[in-house]
């Protein structure tokens, strides 16, 4: 069970961690940041395997982060560990409910159908002044433990557990992918009847995907709330669905892997040319996702097994 590859994510993964004190504080944060939007992406790969596209996965997302911020803010609650927690939960609990709907529809009518949840979140947002109206709120600093730290301290410490978080998550989806339920996405996706006459229901199959996944975009929500220290409506918006998708498209679903190395280069790329062309990072950014279409139509995860393949073309 233990494959050469998850020797070197481990590997990776704590090299990684062991450097961070070494890097500039930025890159901490922007690594943060990126591992923790890759939670969200390692989701939608689990159902993209599936045939299914997204376009609201920000409705979990805001989810994991709100249930942060408004536990800080109203009940006291400081300790990180217990807030993602209960981030991730609710999420998971928001997802399971929705699954209801969503696992009955397929192609463009789960698209719009998940778009159009995330923004009635967005409107709920926006229009409650207890949930900060459009300006959202701050969310406190966490405690560790009952350890408290600050500045450069707290961003390490952040870090840190966005990072062990991952590497758990991870490990969680490879095995997953593993499992029965994982290995029928596929099928699933390619014939869907015939599952049905094998007696296995695709929809149920479905509705557990959409709660991992769910699972993942509130634990991402929920780091993220806790990196930025605020929310606000825009996590929801179905701006910050696209960025989850784009990013799904450049790490391709084909690698674990790939998930976090596609968003780590994504929010790279996003904050190089923001710093060096802000009125064009735009289009660079959409530039780099057309290239990365004509020459690596299944993303960034296709080199890993290109690598893989080329040691036994030369033997």
């Amino acid at each position: 069970m233990w494959s050469r590859a998850n020797l070197f994510g481990t590997l990776a993964f704590i090299a990684v961690a062991a450097v961070a004190p070494a890097l500039p504080p930025w890159l901490v944060s922007l690594a943060t940041i990126a591992f923790a939007n890759a939670l969200v992406v390692l989701g939608l790969v689990i159902l993209w395997r599936a045939g299914l596209v997204p376009f609201g996965q920000a409705l979990f997302y805001a989810t994991g982060a709100y249930a942060v911020a408004l536990l800080s803010r109203y009940a006291g609650w400081r300790d990180v560990f217990l807030l993602i927690a209960v981030g991730a939960a609710a999420a998971g609990i928001v997802a399971f409910l929705v699954g209801f709907l969503l696992a009955r529809y397929r192609d463009i009518f789960f698209a719009m159908l998940s778009l159009a949840m995330s923004m009635i979140l967005y409107g709920v947002l926006v229009k409650t002044e207890t949930l900060g109206s459009t300006d959202g709120f701050h969310v406190e600093s966490g405690t560790f433990l009952g350890y408290e730290p600050r500045g450069r301290a707290l961003n390490l410490a952040l870090f840190w557990l966005v990072l062990g978080l991952s590497a758990v998550s991870a490990f969680v989806i490879t095995l997953y992918f593993r499992t029965v339920a994982g290995a029928l996405a596929m099928p699933a996706r390619d014939n869907e009847i015939r599952l049905e006459f094998l007696g296995i229901s695709v929809t149920r199959l479905i509705h557990l995907k959409l709660v991992i996944s769910g699972i993942l975009a509130g634990l991402g929500g929920a780091l993220a709330a806790l990196a930025v220290a605020h929310v606000d409506p825009n996590m929801a918006y179905w701006t910050t669905s696209g960025g989850f998708v784009f990013v799904t498209i450049l790490a391709g679903v084909g690698s674990v892997a790939a998930a976090f190395v596609g968003s780590l280069v994504f929010e790279l790329v996003r904050s190089i040319a923001i710093d060096l062309l802000p009125g064009f990072w735009q289009l660079i950014l959409g530039s780099a996702l057309l290239l990365t279409i004509l020459f690596l139509p299944e993303g960034l995860g296709s080199l890993f097994y290109r690598l893989r393949r080329t040691p036994e073309k030369g033997s």
